[in-house]
C-alpha cells in the first residue's frame, strides 16, 4: 500500500454566486450613473446655445449703434456668421417692427438644436431687450419658460 500523503491545493477563484453578485452590483450602479452622466453631457452642450445667443445679441446691438435699426428684411448681422463652427445648434434671426424708412426696431434670435443630436428638441430665444426664453425642451426638462432652461426639471439660473 501506498502510505504517501496526498496534498491537495486549495482552489483559488470566485464562485458563480460571487460573480453574479458583482455583475448585479455593476448593473445597478450603471443604471443609476448612466442617465445622470447623459444629462450632464447634454447640459454642457446647451452652453453653446447660451453663449452664442449672448454674443449674437452683442453683435446686433453694435449693428444698431451704427445703423439705428436691426436690419430691414433680414437681421443686420447674419445668423450664419454666428452659427459657423457650432456643433449642436443653429442660429436664426427674425427682425420685427420694420418700417419702410427706418428698418427693424426689434428682433428675435433663436438657437435651435441640430436634428440627430441630443440637443434636437431644444430651442432658445433672445430679443433686443435681452428677454431670454425657452421655447421647446424634451420631456423631463420642464416646460417653455421666460428663461433659458439649464437643467432637467426646468431649472433656470
Amino acid at each position: 500500500m501506498n502510505t504517501m500523503p496526498v496534498h491537495r491545493r486549495l482552489s483559488a477563484g470566485f464562485t458563480l454566486i460571487e460573480l453574479m453578485v458583482i455583475v448585479a452590483i455593476v448593473a445597478i450602479l450603471t443604471a443609476i450613473a448612466l442617465p445622470i452622466y447623459t444629462d450632464y453631457v447634454t447640459r454642457s452642450k446647451l452652453t453653446e446655445a447660451f453663449n452664442t445667443l449672448a454674443a449674437y445679441r452683442v453683435s446686433m446691438e453694435q449693428y444698431y449703434q451704427d445703423n439705428r435699426n436691426y436690419g430691414s428684411t433680414t437681421c443686420g448681422v447674419s445668423p450664419a456668421t454666428a452659427s459657423s463652427g457650432l456643433k449642436y445648434f443653429q442660429i436664426s434671426c427674425t427682425p420685427a417692427n420694420s418700417s419702410t424708412a427706418g428698418g427693424a426696431q426689434s428682433y428675435t434670435a433663436t438657437a435651435s438644436g441640430d436634428p440627430g443630436t441630443s440637443t434636437a428638441q431644444f430651442s432658445f430665444t433672445i430679443d433686443n431687450l435681452n428677454n431670454q426664453a425657452t421655447t421647446s425642451v424634451p420631456a423631463g426638462w420642464g416646460s417653455a419658460t421666460s428663461c433659458w432652461v439649464k437643467r432637467k426639471g426646468g431649472g433656470c439660473q
